[in-house]
């Protein structure tokens, strides 16, 4: 019975020395990590903004079929201008947001890369 014992306990110590073994090393962040993670900052930001952009370009449709509906031509030439205005800053934040996934997609490989 004490032989059964200590066999299971030398046992058990056995296949406990490769676990220990494998166990990875503790995690460091790379600079080309941080840069990564930054970009996904920027690139969630422009989103929100062209998400804010396309709300704006919508009101300014909506607001000018009601004008145009209502007949009044001096609120439908503002509500036109308005719109290409708003459709310009859309235009705009869509390539400043293609800008930075380039960014983000050129540092994750030198991120992958640097492994």
């Amino acid at each position: 019975m004490k032989t059964n014992l200590v066999i299971s306990t030398l046992a058990a110590a056995l296949f406990a020395l490769p676990v220990a073994a494998q166990t990875p090393a503790p995690a460091t962040t790379t600079p080309a990590k941080d840069a990564v993670k930054a970009d996904r900052a920027q690139v969630k930001a422009d989103r929100a903004e062209v998400k804010q952009d396309k709300a704006a370009v919508k009101a300014d449709r909506e607001q000018m079929k009601a004008d145009a509906k209502a007949g009044n031509k001096d609120a439908v030439k503002a509500d036109r201008e308005k719109l290409k205005a708003d459709r310009a800053e859309m235009k705009k934040d869509v390539h400043q947001m293609h800008q930075d996934e380039k960014k983000m997609h050129q540092d994750a490989k030198a991120a992958h890369k640097g492994k």
